[in-house]
């Protein structure tokens, strides 16, 4: 009995795929299907899932909120540089910015819609029991965290402040 309890559980770890191992496999099936945007987005995302990983105080793993932050913060970079691009009249790289963007964002959790959001914050300012725009460090400190690569700090923070007003 207890052979087969191993077993089981050794089938559910290999069941159970982290982000960093997904990216891995996709990398190879990018490679295979010659997507270049797609692999050099991949190749990317891993490298920086590595930085994080064996960065100084790092325990040597990378957990998948870790990951969704880093992933957020990289299709964040490409939208920004893809604007720029865009005001310097060069949408080729817009473009190239924004199918990297696109790739990147298939590994995040689906974004918040606005009523979704206005439901989540609404939900917090009760927790934490703020009231008044003074509390707005509380509600931040909270709801980023919960709300962490499902919306973006500044939508957040534009729509606690519309909130608490």
């Amino acid at each position: 009995m207890q052979t087969f309890s191993y077993f089981c559980s050794l089938k559910t770890k290999a069941l159970i795929m982290d982000l960093f191992d997904k990216i891995s496999n996709d990398i190879k099936s990018a490679m295979l299907a010659k997507e270049k945007v797609r692999l050099e987005t991949l190749r990317g995302i891993k490298k920086e899932f590595l930085e994080a990983k064996t960065a100084k105080g790092s325990d040597g793993t990378l957990s998948d909120e870790q990951a969704t932050k880093i992933l957020a913060k990289m299709a964040k970079q490409r939208r920004e540089t893809a604007v720029i691009y865009s005001e310097q009249n060069r949408p080729e790289l817009a473009e190239n910015e924004l199918a990297e963007a696109a790739v990147i964002e298939e590994y995040l959790p689906k974004q918040l819609s606005e009523e979704e959001l206005t439901a989540e914050l609404r939900n917090i300012i009760a927790q934490v029991g703020a009231t008044s725009q003074k509390e707005m460090g509380k509600v931040m400190g909270v709801a980023s965290k919960a709300l962490a690569g499902r919306a973006d700090g500044k939508v957040i923070s534009a729509k606690v402040r519309e909130l608490l007003a």
